[in-house]
């Protein structure tokens, strides 16, 4: 039987941004960790990922979360840096 850090293994996302998309689509870890692998294979699939963390800074802040936005940040940002727009050009950066 397959844990969840299995599976976080094969999938190409941290459990930082696992925890932003189940956060994002109020889902299990699990289940949001089965939509990321499938989102983040694909061009719209990753912009759809950094939309999810981009909202769920959105509502920490709204929410005067201070911290919980910064980790947020980070995790945003870390994405940003291993998931680039157009991998077929190295160096170029996605806006987030």
């Amino acid at each position: 039987m397959l844990t969840f850090e299995d599976c976080l293994k094969c999938c190409r996302l941290t459990e930082a941004e696992i925890d932003a998309i189940a956060e994002h689509e109020n889902l299990p870890e699990m289940v949001a960790l089965e939509l990321a692998n499938c989102l983040v294979q694909t061009a719209d699939g990753r912009r759809r990922i950094r939309r999810m963390i981009l909202d769920d800074i959105e509502t920490a802040e709204r929410q005067g979360s201070a911290g919980h936005a910064l980790v947020l940040r980070a995790t945003l940002r870390h994405f940003i840096d291993t998931h680039p727009e157009n991998p077929a050009q190295p160096g170029r950066r996605a806006a987030g």
